[in-house]
């Protein structure tokens, strides 16, 4: 064990749980779950991994206590009936091999059920809507309300016989007993409504009924959104109130924060720092002197660290920054952070994925989220040279995988820094967390002997040649796509003019001045680059013009992203223009048409970003040269067409499925 962290390997004992370290992974929807609610053996395989990595304790994702009534997700976990024993009782098994605790998460989802998924209007305190646009729910019934409270106890009850170290009752992020704890979702006037005594006598009837099921030693969480960082929703002062009503039975505080309208501090945004909530848990810790969990972002051991030391909470909850590397604990204890492959916080292969599209979680930053580094026990048969062209992420994740079985690899990069658009992208303020991923496959580059880099060095036929490839990967990577607008190549990053592509932005990133107030910016591209460009200027009290062809600006952004940046744009009163066309990029201004005539949009800075263009054309040249000869050859990430950096990532590493199918693993 590092002696470096002292807090965070010590264990800590609630009633009949020892916990044998300080992290916690947290409660996360996969969107794993069979169609019938059962746990799925993709499930095991996910949480084993997790396990298997050190964690100290796992709370499962929820799981439904009242199906379909209360159902949220399309594959979520179910705990309402008995034959969901069975499984549960295997995944405890085998989590348990690893000295790990065990809780699960039961939850009832209210207003936050999908009409269309449960095929009944959903129910809650009130005919409140969860969130904006949402659908309108029906009050439940006094008769349904003691129904929900009996189906909670049970399921509780389930928990503990399927060998669950401990249950959390979720009571925060918009779900039914956070409808009737939010003045902004319960708008009752009978016992259930009102004054924070009836607002908080559901919570109570269901942390009773569970504790009367599950009996005086079994461990009981609550999870909580402690502040709601909503207008009119419950302060933090406000929840420190409404505990005195339910503390008694809690053995520990999940404190959390946030409800649908601001799921971007439920769900941290990426510019939010490392343990920021930790400040919450305290004041809850502090209050009733009862073991609370804190997260928000915490990637960095000594943060971790710290706010244990501190006393500001006594574990350290971590949920993506697992999905990221399930061997986190295992890493820090034995002195290897170094090599964490931590979260960007990006959001877009969890909340994106499940959230946003119904799939199932993926990662940017792992591409092996279920099923760990297996490949790394792979070695290759015979020699196998691989040339890889392009250090970006993708290309340094294919270069890096086929290293690791054995191969002689070569990557050529034709500037002098590694790390590509990712690395660029992270010079933004808001952006530096981004930089992680990039310096973590650099530093997994420099471990591998059979891994050589050339820097400043083309791609060209000639000098791949001198490798004597077996395969070759293209990742050349997109530039700026610069479409046939009068006036826009001529003056677009040319030095006399203030008018930007993303990457003249960041080359003169330190150069904008610091208040802009009064300022006229205008960015054309309503996509995720362009509101880059509007998150950095608003911080600098710009007026912010934003131009958008389609209907809608964000439109392909996860939910976490898409709500933050709505969020931000109304802040700073940005003026969004959809449905309008850039037409000329004159001198200082726009010439752009919505749905009358032309007009000018003046500005002190303009930027364009209406996407990025994949440089594909060495793919198409290796193509033909190497056509005669038995050479693979691989085009991955934006070379291929230009996207997210998660499609980059999974294709470096199917570099796999090439050397299986070429008889080299």
């Amino acid at each position: 064990m590092k002696n470096d962290y002292p807090h965070i390997f010590s264990p800590l004992t609630v009633k009949n749980m020892t916990i044998k370290n300080r992290i916690v992974m947290m409660p996360m929807g996969t969107n794993y779950g069979e169609q019938n609610g059962e746990m799925s053996f993709l499930h095991i395989n996910y949480y084993e991994q997790r396990a298997k990595g050190g964690t100290g304790l796992i709370i499962v994702e929820n799981a439904s206590i009242d199906s379909p009534q209360g159902s949220n997700g399309t594959t979520q976990l179910r705990i309402d009936h008995d034959n969901y024993l069975p499984r549960l009782f295997k995944f405890c098994e085998n989590i348990h091999r690893y000295g790990t605790k065990i809780a699960i998460q039961i939850n009832h989802a209210g207003a936050s059920a999908v009409s269309s998924r449960i095929n009944m209007q959903p129910v809650s305190a009130s005919d409140v809507p969860s969130k904006e646009g949402g659908e309108i729910p029906r009050p439940l019934s006094k008769d349904e309300i003691l129904h929900i409270v009996k189906k909670y106890g049970e399921a509780a009850k389930r928990a503990q016989t399927a060998g669950f170290d401990a249950v959390e009752i979720h009571a925060g992020h918009s779900y039914l007993i956070s409808q009737f704890l939010s003045p902004i979702t319960n708008k009752r006037t009978d016992e259930f409504g009102g004054s924070v005594e009836n607002r908080t006598r559901f919570c109570r009837m269901v942390i009773d009924e569970v504790r009367k099921q599950v009996g005086p030693f079994f461990p009981i969480m609550l999870r909580l959104s402690a502040d709601e960082l909503m207008e009119g929703g419950n302060t933090l002062e406000d929840t420190l109130e409404y505990l005195d009503y339910l503390q008694e039975e809690v053995d520990i505080f999940d404190v959390s924060c946030g409800l649908n309208g601001s799921i971007q501090y439920q769900i941290d945004a990426n510019y939010l720092p490392d343990g920021w909530r930790s400040y919450m848990a305290k004041a809850v810790r502090e209050k009733f002197n009862k073991p609370c969990i804190s997260m928000g972002n915490v990637r960095d051991p000594k943060v971790a660290e710290r706010i244990l030391a501190d006393g500001d909470a006594d574990l350290i909850g971590m949920g993506r920054g697992l999905i990221a590397d399930p061997a986190w604990v295992n890493k820090v204890a034995t002195g290897h952070e170094c090599d964490l492959r931590k979260c960007i916080s990006c959001n877009v292969g969890c909340a994106g994925n499940r959230i946003g599209v119904n799939r199932p979680i993926r990662c940017t930053v792992n591409p092996s989220v279920l099923e760990g580094d297996v490949y790394k026990k792979k070695h290759v048969n015979k020699n196998c040279n691989v040339v890889v062209i392009g250090g970006g992420t993708a290309g340094l994740e294919a270069a890096c995988t086929a290293a690791e079985v054995g191969c002689n690899t070569f990557l050529l990069e034709k500037g002098n820094e590694l790390g590509g658009l990712a690395s660029l992208i992270s010079k933004i303020p808001a952006k530096n967390r981004l930089a992680d991923f990039p310096h973590y496959l650099m530093h997994r580059a420099e471990q591998l002997d059979n891994l050589y880099i050339f820097k400043n060095t083309e791609g060209t036929p000639e000098n791949i040649r001198k490798f004597h490839p077996n395969i070759i990967v293209s990742s050349t990577g997109s530039a700026p796509l610069l479409p046939p607008i009068a006036g826009l190549k001529d003056r677009i990053d040319n030095e006399n003019h203030n008018i930007y592509s993303i990457l003249g932005m960041i080359s003169h990133i330190n150069d904008f001045p610091k208040d802009l107030e009064g300022k006229k910016v205008v960015v054309v591209g309503g996509g995720a680059v362009g509101l880059d460009v509007v998150e950095f200027f608003a911080d600098r009290n710009a007026d912010i013009s934003i131009v958008e062809m389609m209907d809608q600006i964000g439109r392909d952004l996860d939910p976490v992203s898409k709500n933050d940046t709505k969020t931000m744009m109304k802040k700073h009163n940005v003026h969004q223009l959809t449905k309008t066309a850039l037409l000329e990029v004159k001198d200082s201004s726009f010439l752009v048409r919505g749905d009358g005539e032309p007009y000018e949009l003046p500005f002190e800075y303009g930027f364009v970003c209406l996407g990025m263009r994949a440089q594909g054309q060495l793919y198409q040249n290796l193509t033909e040269e190497f056509s005669s000869e038995d050479v693979e050859i691989m085009n991955i990430g934006d070379s291929q067409r230009a996207r997210r950096i998660i499609d980059g990532t999974q294709e470096g590493r199917n570099i796999l499925t090439i050397l299986e199918q070429k008889g080299y693993l």
